[in-house]
């Protein structure tokens, strides 16, 4: 579904992707880890959009996305969960959700809209109990809900998720992770980028470790969480889901 291939991207003259080679299949959920300033975020946002490659290429079934802006991205199907939730924080989650379908429907909300909140409350009754409530009064968890289900409301067939995790308890992690486990087995295509290695790797089918900017393992997530080398040089200990 998705194939990045000798990707480089850069800020200025700092390279923060050099040269990655990554491949998804749809249904998937791929595991992108690494210690912090790996590269991890620059590859999320490169294949989003957001930050412009220098070289290489990032395909979506097929269709080359050379010059193809967010905006469009989205309406192909690939929705992402940002760093640090990025939520407006003076909207309510009510308002936060139909935002978040606006590449989507538009404007004007028709029935589609109606779906779309049916199907993030079924996976976030909370949202549901507190849709008045403004974004900025959440707690961390119900935040990063929020944030998972605007992302959703654009009914995407790729989910890239840029470290959900940050700043959860391990409980809340555990819980994140478990939703975006329960979407992959709904059939939705799933990359995540997180420091939580070892509670990745668990939900994960395969994974790639990343360090500056470069791909240096990659395998089933059994196969990484078995090899004693890679746990001791890249993957920690973190949270066990």
């Amino acid at each position: 579904m998705l194939e990045v291939l000798a990707l480089h991207a850069a800020y200025g003259k700092i390279e923060a992707v050099k040269g990655v080679d990554l491949a998804v299949g749809r249904g998937e959920f791929v595991a992108v880890l690494g210690p912090n300033g790996a590269g991890k975020s620059s590859l999320m946002k490169t294949i989003a959009g957001v930050l412009a490659p220098s070289a290489g290429s990032v395909t979506l079934e097929g269709r080359d996305l050379a010059g193809v802006a967010t905006a469009e991205r989205i309406r192909l199907g690939i929705a992402i969960i940002p760093e640090g939730r990025q939520l407006f924080a003076d909207m309510s989650v009510r308002e936060n959700l139909v935002l978040g379908a606006y590449s989507q429907l538009g404007i004007r909300l028709g029935r589609g809209i109606d779906a779309a909140f049916a199907r993030v409350f079924a996976l976030f009754p909370r949202l549901a109990e507190r849709q008045r409530q403004l974004a900025g009064s959440l707690s961390g968890g119900e935040a990063q809900m929020l944030a998972i289900g605007r992302a959703l409301m654009t009914t995407p067939r790729l989910l890239l998720c840029d470290e959900p995790s940050l700043g959860l308890a391990p409980a809340l992690v555990r819980e994140v992770l478990a939703t975006l486990g329960r979407l992959r087995d709904e059939g939705m295509t799933i990359v995540l980028a997180d420091q939580n290695a070892l509670a990745s790797l668990r939900m994960a089918d395969r994974g790639y470790v990343l360090d500056t900017g470069r791909v240096v393992a990659s395998g089933t997530a059994q196969a990484l969480q078995s090899d004693d080398r890679l746990r001791a040089a890249y993957l920690g200990t973190g949270v066990e889901a």
